[in-house]
Protein backbone atom coordinates (compact mmCIF):
# COMPACT_ATOMS: atom_id res chain seq x y z
CA UNK A 1 0.00 0.00 0.00
CA UNK A 2 1.64 2.98 -1.05
CA UNK A 3 0.98 6.49 1.08
CA UNK A 4 2.99 9.32 -0.65
CA UNK A 5 -0.03 10.74 -2.29
CA UNK A 6 0.49 14.63 -2.83
CA UNK A 7 -0.40 16.50 0.16
CA UNK A 8 -3.22 18.78 -0.75
CA UNK A 9 -5.79 18.46 2.11
CA UNK A 10 -5.33 17.91 5.70
CA UNK A 11 -7.59 17.17 8.25
CA UNK A 12 -6.52 18.00 11.83
CA UNK A 13 -7.97 16.56 14.87
CA UNK A 14 -6.52 18.47 18.13
CA UNK A 15 -5.83 21.87 15.69
CA UNK A 16 -9.14 23.88 16.84
CA UNK A 17 -7.67 24.35 20.72
CA UNK A 18 -4.78 21.95 20.92
CA UNK A 19 -0.74 22.93 21.36
CA UNK A 20 1.23 21.09 18.15
CA UNK A 21 -2.42 20.95 16.32
CA UNK A 22 -2.16 24.71 16.31
CA UNK A 23 1.00 24.29 15.14
CA UNK A 24 0.66 22.65 12.60
CA UNK A 25 -2.03 23.69 11.16
CA UNK A 26 0.19 27.23 10.68
CA UNK A 27 2.52 25.55 9.25
CA UNK A 28 0.29 24.05 6.42
CA UNK A 29 -1.38 26.89 5.90
CA UNK A 30 2.44 27.91 5.41
CA UNK A 31 2.73 25.33 2.59
CA UNK A 32 -0.12 26.54 0.64
CA UNK A 33 -1.81 23.55 1.72
CA UNK A 34 -5.61 23.42 2.34
CA UNK A 35 -6.43 23.09 6.17
CA UNK A 36 -9.56 21.89 8.18
CA UNK A 37 -9.39 21.64 11.35
CA UNK A 38 -11.84 18.75 12.91
CA UNK A 39 -15.23 18.90 14.77
CA UNK A 40 -15.12 15.58 15.52
CA UNK A 41 -14.55 14.06 18.73
CA UNK A 42 -12.21 11.13 18.44
CA UNK A 43 -14.13 8.36 20.71
CA UNK A 44 -16.99 9.35 18.35
CA UNK A 45 -17.03 6.91 15.71
CA UNK A 46 -20.05 7.95 13.50
CA UNK A 47 -18.81 11.62 13.88
CA UNK A 48 -15.58 11.12 13.17
CA UNK A 49 -16.51 8.74 10.04
CA UNK A 50 -18.76 11.03 8.63
CA UNK A 51 -16.45 14.26 8.58
CA UNK A 52 -14.04 12.26 7.16
CA UNK A 53 -16.33 11.21 4.38
CA UNK A 54 -17.32 14.99 3.81
CA UNK A 55 -13.67 16.44 4.28
CA UNK A 56 -12.00 13.84 2.06
CA UNK A 57 -8.50 14.90 3.18
CA UNK A 58 -5.36 13.64 1.31
CA UNK A 59 -3.48 13.46 4.71
CA UNK A 60 -4.85 13.19 8.67
CA UNK A 61 -2.77 14.34 11.43
CA UNK A 62 -4.08 13.33 14.43
CA UNK A 63 -2.40 15.65 17.84
CA UNK A 64 -6.13 15.17 20.27
CA UNK A 65 -5.39 13.50 23.14
CA UNK A 66 -5.90 14.02 27.12
CA UNK A 67 -2.57 15.05 29.08
CA UNK A 68 -4.21 16.03 31.91
CA UNK A 69 -4.56 19.75 33.72
CA UNK A 70 -1.71 20.89 35.37
CA UNK A 71 -0.65 17.58 34.53
CA UNK A 72 -0.83 13.82 33.86
CA UNK A 73 -1.53 13.39 37.48
CA UNK A 74 -5.15 13.64 36.05
CA UNK A 75 -5.32 10.73 34.41
CA UNK A 76 -4.86 8.87 37.53
CA UNK A 77 -7.99 9.97 38.71
CA UNK A 78 -9.66 9.86 35.44
CA UNK A 79 -8.84 6.46 34.08
CA UNK A 80 -12.08 6.29 31.83
CA UNK A 81 -11.83 9.41 30.58
CA UNK A 82 -7.98 9.03 29.18
CA UNK A 83 -9.13 5.74 27.56
CA UNK A 84 -12.00 7.03 26.02
CA UNK A 85 -10.12 9.54 24.19
CA UNK A 86 -6.36 8.31 24.07
CA UNK A 87 -6.88 4.87 23.50
CA UNK A 88 -10.38 4.50 21.95
CA UNK A 89 -10.18 7.89 20.42
CA UNK A 90 -6.97 7.25 18.59
CA UNK A 91 -7.45 3.82 17.55
CA UNK A 92 -10.82 4.89 15.96
CA UNK A 93 -9.27 7.52 14.21
CA UNK A 94 -7.01 5.21 12.74
CA UNK A 95 -8.78 2.19 11.75
CA UNK A 96 -11.20 4.80 9.87
CA UNK A 97 -8.48 6.09 7.65
CA UNK A 98 -7.43 3.03 7.07
CA UNK A 99 -10.36 1.51 6.14
CA UNK A 100 -10.31 4.92 3.52
CA UNK A 101 -6.55 4.44 2.70
CA UNK A 102 -5.63 7.73 4.39
CA UNK A 103 -2.39 8.07 5.69
CA UNK A 104 -2.43 9.50 9.33
CA UNK A 105 0.69 11.29 11.24
CA UNK A 106 -0.11 10.29 15.18
CA UNK A 107 1.91 13.01 17.62
CA UNK A 108 2.19 9.88 20.62
CA UNK A 109 4.66 9.98 23.41
CA UNK A 110 8.20 8.55 24.26
CA UNK A 111 7.52 8.40 27.75
CA UNK A 112 6.89 4.77 27.52
CA UNK A 113 10.36 3.36 28.54
CA UNK A 114 12.72 4.71 31.61
CA UNK A 115 16.35 3.38 32.01
CA UNK A 116 17.02 -0.47 32.72
CA UNK A 117 20.06 -2.37 32.83
CA UNK A 118 19.83 -2.69 29.00
CA UNK A 119 19.63 1.53 28.30
CA UNK A 120 21.54 2.92 31.45
CA UNK A 121 21.55 6.83 31.95
CA UNK A 122 24.57 8.27 30.53
CA UNK A 123 25.33 5.13 28.50
CA UNK A 124 24.28 7.11 24.74
CA UNK A 125 22.36 3.59 24.60
CA UNK A 126 18.88 4.36 23.59
CA UNK A 127 15.16 2.88 23.30
CA UNK A 128 14.71 1.78 19.55
CA UNK A 129 11.57 1.92 17.52
CA UNK A 130 11.26 -1.85 18.23
CA UNK A 131 11.84 -2.13 21.96
CA UNK A 132 9.03 -2.79 23.98
CA UNK A 133 7.65 0.06 26.50
CA UNK A 134 9.04 -0.97 29.96
CA UNK A 135 7.31 2.22 31.77
CA UNK A 136 3.78 2.16 33.39
CA UNK A 137 4.33 4.42 36.26
CA UNK A 138 1.69 6.71 35.48
CA UNK A 139 -1.60 5.60 34.12
CA UNK A 140 -0.89 8.13 31.34
CA UNK A 141 2.06 6.36 29.64
CA UNK A 142 0.64 2.87 30.65
CA UNK A 143 -2.50 3.40 28.11
CA UNK A 144 0.15 4.86 25.73
CA UNK A 145 2.36 2.10 26.27
CA UNK A 146 -0.15 -0.77 25.06
CA UNK A 147 -1.69 0.98 22.70
CA UNK A 148 1.00 1.93 20.58
CA UNK A 149 1.59 -2.16 19.61
CA UNK A 150 -2.29 -1.70 18.23
CA UNK A 151 -1.53 1.27 16.08
CA UNK A 152 1.09 -0.39 14.78
CA UNK A 153 -0.86 -3.27 13.49
CA UNK A 154 -2.08 0.11 11.02
CA UNK A 155 -0.63 0.20 8.05
CA UNK A 156 -1.62 3.85 7.24
CA UNK A 157 -0.39 5.15 10.30
CA UNK A 158 2.80 6.70 11.00
CA UNK A 159 3.64 7.29 14.95
CA UNK A 160 5.78 9.70 16.28
CA UNK A 161 7.27 9.50 19.99
CA UNK A 162 7.38 12.93 21.13
CA UNK A 163 8.92 13.77 24.83
CA UNK A 164 9.00 16.86 27.13
CA UNK A 165 8.50 19.18 23.58
CA UNK A 166 9.91 22.44 24.15
CA UNK A 167 8.83 25.56 22.07
CA UNK A 168 10.29 29.19 21.57
CA UNK A 169 7.36 30.81 23.72
CA UNK A 170 6.10 30.57 27.15
CA UNK A 171 3.17 28.07 26.00
CA UNK A 172 1.79 26.27 29.80
CA UNK A 173 2.56 23.32 27.56
CA UNK A 174 5.79 24.31 26.73
CA UNK A 175 8.58 21.70 28.87
CA UNK A 176 10.59 25.14 29.72
CA UNK A 177 7.94 26.85 30.99
CA UNK A 178 6.74 23.99 32.88
CA UNK A 179 9.96 23.08 34.57
CA UNK A 180 10.52 27.13 35.22
CA UNK A 181 7.28 26.94 37.45
CA UNK A 182 8.32 24.24 39.87
CA UNK A 183 10.15 24.77 43.24
CA UNK A 184 12.21 22.27 42.60
CA UNK A 185 13.67 19.85 39.51
CA UNK A 186 15.12 16.75 39.49
CA UNK A 187 18.01 17.04 36.84
CA UNK A 188 18.40 13.63 34.68
CA UNK A 189 19.03 13.98 31.01
CA UNK A 190 16.50 13.09 28.21
CA UNK A 191 15.62 12.72 25.12
CA UNK A 192 13.70 15.79 24.17
CA UNK A 193 11.38 17.69 20.99
CA UNK A 194 12.30 20.70 20.13
CA UNK A 195 9.03 21.67 17.74
CA UNK A 196 10.33 24.28 15.90
CA UNK A 197 12.96 22.09 14.20
CA UNK A 198 10.38 18.80 14.37
CA UNK A 199 7.36 20.05 13.60
CA UNK A 200 8.39 20.61 9.90
CA UNK A 201 10.06 17.46 9.88
CA UNK A 202 6.88 15.60 10.80
CA UNK A 203 5.11 17.16 7.56
CA UNK A 204 8.19 16.38 5.50
CA UNK A 205 7.79 12.42 6.63
CA UNK A 206 4.41 12.43 5.98
CA UNK A 207 4.59 14.17 2.45
CA UNK A 208 7.39 11.25 1.54
CA UNK A 209 4.58 8.77 3.31
CA UNK A 210 6.34 7.65 5.85
CA UNK A 211 4.66 4.76 7.89
CA UNK A 212 5.67 2.90 11.32
CA UNK A 213 6.86 4.12 14.70
CA UNK A 214 9.55 7.23 14.94
CA UNK A 215 11.76 8.26 17.71
CA UNK A 216 10.91 12.08 17.16
CA UNK A 217 13.24 13.93 19.29
CA UNK A 218 16.29 15.90 18.45
CA UNK A 219 19.08 12.99 18.87
CA UNK A 220 21.22 13.08 21.94
CA UNK A 221 20.11 14.03 25.54
CA UNK A 222 20.04 17.34 27.49
CA UNK A 223 19.14 17.39 31.53
CA UNK A 224 16.64 19.84 33.02
CA UNK A 225 19.66 21.71 34.73
CA UNK A 226 21.21 22.24 31.04
CA UNK A 227 17.71 23.74 29.95
CA UNK A 228 17.23 26.15 32.41
CA UNK A 229 20.88 27.27 32.52
CA UNK A 230 20.22 28.41 28.83
CA UNK A 231 16.69 29.88 29.66
CA UNK A 232 18.70 31.95 32.53
CA UNK A 233 21.51 33.29 29.77
CA UNK A 234 19.27 34.22 27.39
CA UNK A 235 15.53 34.80 28.99
CA UNK A 236 15.44 35.78 32.59
CA UNK A 237 19.51 36.36 34.10
CA UNK A 238 18.07 36.86 37.19
CA UNK A 239 16.31 32.94 37.29
CA UNK A 240 17.47 30.84 39.79
CA UNK A 241 16.16 27.19 40.87
CA UNK A 242 17.03 24.25 43.12
CA UNK A 243 16.96 20.48 42.81
CA UNK A 244 15.19 17.62 44.59
CA UNK A 245 16.06 13.84 43.61
CA UNK A 246 13.93 10.85 41.87
CA UNK A 247 12.91 9.95 45.05
CA UNK A 248 12.01 12.91 46.72
CA UNK A 249 9.95 14.17 43.47
CA UNK A 250 8.14 11.09 44.20
CA UNK A 251 6.40 11.83 47.04
CA UNK A 252 5.15 14.99 45.62
CA UNK A 253 3.42 13.43 42.53
CA UNK A 254 0.68 10.90 41.95
CA UNK A 255 1.91 9.04 39.44
CA UNK A 256 5.91 8.78 37.76
CA UNK A 257 7.14 9.97 35.40
CA UNK A 258 9.43 8.91 32.38
CA UNK A 259 13.21 9.45 32.25
CA UNK A 260 15.01 7.91 28.87
CA UNK A 261 17.18 8.20 25.97
CA UNK A 262 15.72 7.63 22.65
CA UNK A 263 17.77 5.95 20.01
CA UNK A 264 17.58 8.86 16.61
CA UNK A 265 19.41 6.29 14.13
CA UNK A 266 15.84 5.37 12.11
CA UNK A 267 14.73 8.96 12.37
CA UNK A 268 18.08 10.50 10.88
CA UNK A 269 17.97 7.45 8.41
CA UNK A 270 14.30 7.62 6.88
CA UNK A 271 14.43 11.92 7.28
CA UNK A 272 13.40 13.54 3.56
CA UNK A 273 17.47 15.23 2.83
CA UNK A 274 15.99 18.53 2.65
CA UNK A 275 15.42 18.24 6.45
CA UNK A 276 18.46 19.02 8.71
CA UNK A 277 18.20 18.38 12.24
CA UNK A 278 20.33 19.58 15.25
CA UNK A 279 21.17 17.97 18.42
CA UNK A 280 19.00 18.35 21.28
CA UNK A 281 21.75 20.99 23.26
CA UNK A 282 21.98 23.00 19.94
CA UNK A 283 18.47 22.59 19.41
CA UNK A 284 17.70 24.13 22.74
CA UNK A 285 20.60 26.86 22.62
CA UNK A 286 18.96 28.37 19.28
CA UNK A 287 15.58 27.92 20.70
CA UNK A 288 16.18 29.88 23.56
CA UNK A 289 17.84 32.47 21.38
CA UNK A 290 14.32 32.57 19.14
CA UNK A 291 12.66 32.76 22.73
CA UNK A 292 14.55 35.96 23.68
CA UNK A 293 13.86 37.60 20.50
CA UNK A 294 10.22 36.72 20.32
CA UNK A 295 9.67 37.78 24.38
CA UNK A 296 10.92 41.08 23.90
CA UNK A 297 8.70 42.01 20.64
CA UNK A 298 6.15 40.58 22.50
CA UNK A 299 6.53 41.94 26.30
CA UNK A 300 9.44 44.57 25.79
CA UNK A 301 13.02 44.53 27.36
CA UNK A 302 14.19 40.76 29.25
CA UNK A 303 13.19 40.30 32.12
CA UNK A 304 11.55 43.00 33.82
CA UNK A 305 8.87 42.70 31.01
CA UNK A 306 8.68 39.04 31.71
CA UNK A 307 4.71 37.67 33.22
CA UNK A 308 4.64 37.77 36.51
CA UNK A 309 4.02 33.76 36.57
CA UNK A 310 7.34 32.90 35.35
CA UNK A 311 9.13 35.55 37.62
CA UNK A 312 10.61 33.95 40.77
CA UNK A 313 12.30 37.16 41.62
Amino acid sequence: MSFNAPLTKALIYGGKTGWIGGKMAGLLKEKNVEVVLAEARIENRTDVAKELDTVKPSHVFMAAGITGRPNIDWCEDHKPDTIRTNVIGTLNLADLCNERNIHVTVYATGCIFKYDDAHPLGSGIGFKEEDTPNFDGSFYSETKGYMEPMLQCYPNCMILRVRMPISDDLSHRNFITKIVKYERVVNIPNSMTVLHEMLPASLAMAQKGLTGVYNFCNPGVISHNECLDLYTKYVDPTFTYNNFTVEEQSKVLKAGRSNNEMDATKLLRDMPEEIKLNDIKTAVELCMQRMQKNLTEEFGPLPDSLPKEVRKN
